[in-house]
């Protein structure tokens, strides 16, 4: 009988620590700032042309190693 109160009574904790927490998040998302639509196509953008460059300078680099491995022989 002791047992089954107290896990209902850890049941009810938990649950109430859920809404709160949940009530927190409600607060907390309207406070958020979301960017504007020409900052994220910017910020896209920029993002897709470094991974460019990388991907070239990884595969130049590659190019010139297998050259210099070549040359071992």
């Amino acid at each position: 009988m002791i047992e089954n109160n107290n896990q209902t009574s850890q049941q009810s904790q938990f649950i109430e620590g859920m809404k709160e927490y949940f009530r927190g998040v409600r607060a907390e998302w309207g406070k958020i700032t979301w960017p504007e639509k020409h900052q994220i196509i910017s910020e896209t953008f920029m993002v897709i042309v470094i991974i460019f460059c990388f991907t070239v300078a990884v595969y130049l680099i590659d190019i010139i190693y297998k050259g210099l491995f070549g040359l071992i022989k």
